[in-house]
């Protein structure tokens, strides 16, 4: 099925016992098993079933197995936010002494788990520039875990030459993991050019409508974990909290993901609720129509911009001048989702009194609502960050980053405007 069918349909059919065409919200912590014999077997991964809902529910596997078909994947797993996925995402395959190469320009809490939560854990993070693909083979070592990248950079919009990155990670022998939380699987689907993992902030695009949190894990399936034995252990040796099970034995390709839920996932609790997975589930179902209303938004308020006396520069990869347009064609069928940057004539001082002017556009720091929305990064999502690591990640003093929503465009450019010019 074409992706707008997926996000309507995929992972559910209609539940024998009522019918009911909207997913159920299964609000439940527990489930019966049919026998002792059948709850052993349960906890030992050889049937498949519920057993709580820290690690499953019927709501949340609706939400996980649309989430995979929309991005091509084998499977996924549903967390309670963006920043449980990426953590678990890494923690599925890391150990104290490992590191992951990772792209530099990143969301600010992101940056923050890798520059200084986990090296807490003996987990280095090696940060390199994602305009420079070689640099990060020039990272890599032999306790290398994973290489990490933003499909579009946020705040920056940057879009990463991540097939690139796909092939420097593989000629070394790890996966590439790719945050697509701001294009979504309806503008680009990191599998289909190389990555292994792809992970997600629910929060944002897929949700869309600012109610609930979530993320996300998606595993390809494809990335060849058992040839890699001594590299990937907690996937190629036997795990003595699940009786001495091997995950790349019991469950092949999937092997990661399920290691990611029954590992992480069970131990350390991120579960989310089945009230947001039907939230969100509610969002994607519009994903397509949203898309479509954003980039068109996105692309036409970028060039009014432009255009203003007001405003020094506009940062945008939907524009043709955009030094990343030409990877916005390649990997984003041409449209760069709907966050733009851009700097106010006067520095900072200006772009607070732009911000405080505005009366339609909400400023706030999420991204991907239906809403228009406005932040200045440095003050506010990358406030922690020194100058220096400011200055690595790309966020300038004067820069205000715009989320586009589906609002009509000229009541957006008034609302601009008239900030602009006060």
């Amino acid at each position: 099925m074409r992706p707008e069918t997926i996000a309507v349909h995929g992972g559910y059919t209609l539940d024998p016992t009522t019918k009911s065409v909207a997913v159920p919200i299964y609000q439940t912590t527990s489930y019966a098993f049919d026998s002792a014999q059948h709850g052993a077997d349960l906890f030992d991964l050889k049937v498949q079933g519920n057993i709580y809902t820290r690690i499953m529910n019927p709501t949340t596997d609706v939400l996980e197995k649309r989430i995979a078909e929309l991005e091509g994947g084998i499977g996924a797993l549903a967390l309670a936010s963006g920043s449980a996925a990426v953590t678990y995402a890494l923690m599925t395959i890391t150990e104290h002494g490992d590191n992951i190469v990772s792209s530099s320009t990143l969301y600010g809490g992101t940056y923050n788990l890798f520059a200084h939560t986990l090296p807490q854990f003996g987990i280095e993070v090696r940060f390199a520039d994602p305009r420079r693909p070689s640099d990060f083979a020039a990272l890599i070592d032999e306790r290398t875990k994973a290489v990490y990248c933003e499909s579009i950079g946020n705040p920056l919009g940057n879009v990463t030459d991540f097939g690139a990155l796909a092939a420097i990670a593989h000629s070394r022998g790890v996966p590439l993991i790719v945050d697509n939380t701001v294009p979504s699987p309806y503008l680009c689907r990191p599998f289909d050019h190389g990555a292994d993992i792809v992970v997600h902030s629910l929060t944002k695009y897929l949700g869309g409508h600012g109610n609930s949190i979530g993320g996300a894990i998606v595993d390809s399936g494809k990335f060849p974990w058992a040839e890699h034995k001594s590299k990937f252990k907690r996937l190629n040796e036997p795990d003595v909290s699940y009786h001495g099970v091997v995950y790349t034995e019991a469950l092949g390709p999937a092997a990661y993901i399920a290691r990611a839920r029954v590992v992480p996932l069970r131990n350390m609790g991120a579960a989310l609720s089945p009230f947001s997975s039907f939230l969100i589930l509610q969002g994607i179902e519009t994903l397509a129509v949203r898309m479509d209303r954003i980039c068109e938004n996105a692309l036409s308020i970028a060039q009014f911009l432009q255009s203003h006396p007001a405003v020094s520069w506009v940062s945008y990869a939907g524009l043709p001048g955009h030094a990343d347009h030409d990877l916005t064609k390649k990997y984003l069928k041409g449209r760069a989702s709907g966050i733009l940057t851009l700097g106010v004539k006067g520095g900072r001082k200006a772009g607070e009194n732009f911000l405080d002017a505005l009366k339609l556009v909400v400023r706030l720091v999420n991204i991907g609502d239906v809403r228009s929305l406005a932040t200045h990064p440095a003050s506010t999502t990358h406030r922690q960050l020194s100058p220096e690591e400011l200055a690595k990640a790309g966020v300038s003093e004067d820069m205000v980053r715009l989320s586009i929503g589906i609002e009509h465009v000229d009541d957006l450019k008034e609302d601009l405007d008239r900030a602009l010019r006060a």
